[in-house]
C-alpha cells in the first residue's frame, strides 16, 4: 500500500489514493498506522476516491478509526495531492465530503501547490443540525458548566460539529483534562470538536483545539472557520481574521452577503512510503 504523509499547519494525515489502490478496512488502517510510536504517526487517514458529483471524493478517518465528516486542513492537502500527482490539471476543483461538496482554488508555484483557498460553505447554527441537544434552537454565547467551571460557548457546524469557547489564556489550559469532558458531554450526541479561543484583537485569534477521536491537534481548519464565525456573531472580531494555531496560521473570512466562509492556508507533503 503506497501512502503520502501530508500536513496543513501541523494537522497531519496519511493519504491514500483509492482511485488506484484498494483499501478494504480504512477504519482499522487509521487505528494501526496513526499510532505515533508503532505506526506512521498522524491525526488520522484521508482517502481520495472517485466521485459521481464532484471532481474527487474525500473520506476522513480519525486516529481512533471513527469516520469524520470534514477536515479543513485535510482537504487543502487533498487539493495539493491530486494536482501534484497529476490526477488533475485544474487549479479550481470540487471535492465531495460527508459535510457536502467543497470548492478549492489552488495556488501553484513551480509546478507544485503551495496554498489552497477553500469555500467552506454556509455556517450552520441550528442546534438540531450540529447537533446539540437541550440548549435551545441555537447556542450563541451560552453558558455551560464543564470541568468544574462555567464557559461561554457558541456552537457551529461547517460540515462537522464545533463548540467554540472563550478563554483569556489559551496556553494555560490543560486540554487533556478539559477536552474529553467537552467531547463526551451529553449535550453533544455525536461528540464534538472543541475550540479554545483567545481574542487578541479584532483581526487575530489564538486557538487550541481538541478534536473528537484525535485528542489535541496542531491545527484545525474547520475549527478555525467555526471560531471566526462564532467570534463575529458574538461581536468580538471583524469578518476577516488570522487564526494563530500551534502549527501555523490560517486566514479565515466570512462573506456576509453570500453567507459563506473561506479558509486559506498552506499544504505540505512530508514524505511518501509503502506499508
Amino acid at each position: 500500500m503506497k501512502f503520502t504523509k501530508m500536513h496543513g499547519c501541523g494537522n497531519d494525515y496519511i493519504y491514500v489514493d483509492c482511485i488506484h489502490e484498494q483499501l478494504e478496512d480504512p477504519n482499522g488502517f487509521a487505528r494501526t498506522y496513526s499510532d505515533r510510536h508503532k505506526g506512521i504517526g498522524s491525526d488520522g487517514l484521508i482517502t481520495i476516491n472517485p466521485s459521481q458529483v464532484a471532481d474527487f471524493r474525500m473520506r476522513m478517518f480519525n486516529a481512533d478509526g471513527s469516520e469524520g465528516s470534514m477536515c479543513g486542513n485535510g482537504i487543502r492537502c487533498v487539493g495539493k495531492f491530486v494536482y501534484d500527482k497529476g490526477l488533475t490539471d485544474k487549479t479550481s476543483i470540487s471535492v465531495e465530503t460527508l459535510g457536502g461538496i467543497k470548492y478549492l482554488d489552488l495556488t501553484v508555484e513551480e509546478g507544485k501547490v503551495t496554498r489552497v483557498r477553500v469555500d467552506m460553505g454556509h455556517p450552520i447554527t441550528r442546534a438540531e443540525l450540529i447537533p446539540v441537544s437541550g440548549l435551545g434552537p441555537e447556542v450563541i454565547d451560552q453558558s455551560i458548566h464543564v470541568a468544574g467551571r462555567d464557559w461561554r460557548m457558541t456552537c457551529v457546524s461547517v460540515g462537522n460539529p464545533h463548540a467554540v469557547v472563550w478563554t483569556e489564556d489559551v496556553m494555560a489550559l490543560d486540554l487533556k483534562e478539559i477536552g474529553p469532558q467537552f467531547e463526551h458531554h451529553p449535550v453533544f450526541p455525536d461528540r464534538v470538536n472543541t475550540e479554545f479561543a483567545q481574542i487578541l484583537d479584532r483581526q487575530n485569534i489564538k486557538m487550541r483545539v481538541w478534536e473528537r477521536g484525535s485528542d489535541e491537534t496542531m491545527a484545525c481548519g474547520s475549527g478555525s472557520t467555526a471560531t471566526t464565525y462564532a467570534a463575529w456573531r458574538c461581536g468580538l472580531t471583524d469578518k476577516k481574521v488570522t487564526v494563530h494555531l500551534l502549527g501555523g496560521e490560517l486566514e479565515i473570512e466570512y462573506d456576509e452577503e453570500r453567507d459563506l466562509m473561506f479558509m486559506t492556508g498552506p499544504a505540505v507533503t512530508v514524505f511518501e512510503g509503502e506499508v
